[in-house]
């Protein structure tokens, strides 16, 4: 802040763009506004406030009338702290090996949680009951971990997309079986704007026990939460939040976030959430579709795609030192740099001009190599 009150400089260069994650963009100005207006005079501390009352009655809108909201600071604490609440100390999760939970969490699920993870290989990301039949198994044998809870992802890692059918499927087999439906929902807003659902069509609708719901990656400044769909699978949060770190003083700043994304539109329109993870989406598949423009004219040596565009991820493989080049200008993670496999992320600030320069500078360096 200079002396004369007004704001100082970025320290950041502003016109910078990437692909690398959502998580590269900024605060939604509808967000920042929110945090503006929750911002004035004294609330309870610890979600007494009357923004974390109110959070409750906004997801219930969305996701039926029993669900119980816990905010978090982020999706990791989500994930660790909502699986604890659905597991004795003997019990195992089982997901794909490319969950967040089991490949992007530094361990946490295992040395925070103290869960032992049963990870199958799923080349598009899903799980299916065939590929959870292979660690469902081993009830009541002392020496195995129980698996008790299967864990999917909504979208997927690879930004693969779960049907409501598929997910309905996944959850009878498991509760078949005696287990729990956990949702990592990181990106659980484009996974709607691509179905073209509500968000209780693949979750309580769709049998599944606790959600962990993602709005950082969609717009907010910090903050997740656990969503607890079925109350029978999930016990002691209100203590396993605490323990784990996860419980906000000022929660009603988190709070506040949530309601602003979730909340109707005023003028009747879709929702913040629904619109930034729409533009979100429409701009990975311009990426995709001029990509495929490029192919299709023979400007595009060497580039292919490795999975579907079903939502704001694009994933694609490049020559080799096409990668580095492009970095020099743009962004992006490798996603396995033995084959070539890179990442784009688009996000709910992406624009058109951002791809279109995006495209020009894959084409150079494409033709370059």
């Amino acid at each position: 802040m200079r002396e004369d009150g007004s704001v100082t400089d970025s320290l950041h260069d502003t016109s910078i763009r990437g692909f690398a994650s959502d998580n590269y963009s900024g605060v939604h100005p509808e967000i920042l506004d929110a945090l503006a207006a929750a911002n004035g005079g004294h609330q309870i501390a610890y979600g007494e406030d009357d923004y974390t009352r109110r959070l409750h009655e906004v997801f219930a809108d969305h996701f039926g009338r029993d669900v119980a909201v816990f905010p978090v600071f982020n999706g990791t604490g989500a994930n660790v702290v909502g699986l604890q609440s659905m597991l004795p100390r003997w019990g195992a999760v089982i997901s794909a090996s490319t969950a967040h939970i089991n490949s992007d969490e530094g361990g946490a699920p295992e040395r925070v949680g103290g869960i032992k993870l049963l990870t199958v290989d799923a080349p598009d990301g899903k799980l299916t009951p065939d590929l959870i039949d292979r660690e469902a198994w081993g009830w009541g044998d002392e020496h195995r971990a129980q698996p008790l809870v299967v864990s999917i992802t909504q979208t997927t890692e690879l930004g693969t997309l779960y049907t409501p059918e598929e997910i309905r499927a996944i959850a009878d087999h498991a509760h078949g079986h005696g287990m729990k439906l956990h949702l990592d929902g990181a990106r659980i807003a484009n996974a709607a704007a691509a179905l073209g659902v509500p968000l209780r069509a693949f979750t309580a609708d769709a049998g599944v026990d606790v959600l962990s719901f993602g709005g950082t990656k969609n717009g907010l400044m910090f903050g997740e939460a656990i969503v607890v769909l079925e109350p029978s699978a999930s016990e002691g949060l209100v203590y396993l939040r605490k323990l784990n770190m996860q419980l906000a003083s000022k929660m009603r700043f988190g709070a506040a976030q949530l309601i602003a994304l979730l909340e109707p539109a005023a003028d009747g329109g879709d929702g913040l959430w629904l619109r930034s993870a729409t533009h979100a989406n429409a701009m990975a598949a311009r990426l995709r579709t001029s990509l495929e423009a490029l192919i299709a004219a023979g400007e595009a040596p060497g580039l292919g795609f490795s999975q579907p565009t079903q939502a704001n991820a694009v994933f694609a493989t490049l020559p080799a030192g096409v990668p580095d080049r492009l970095r020099e200008r743009f962004r992006f993670y490798d996603w396995d740099a033995a084959k070539g496999e890179v990442r784009w992320m688009c996000s709910f600030d992406t624009t058109e001009d951002d791809i279109d320069a995006f495209v020009a500078a894959i084409r150079e360096e494409l033709a370059r190599a």
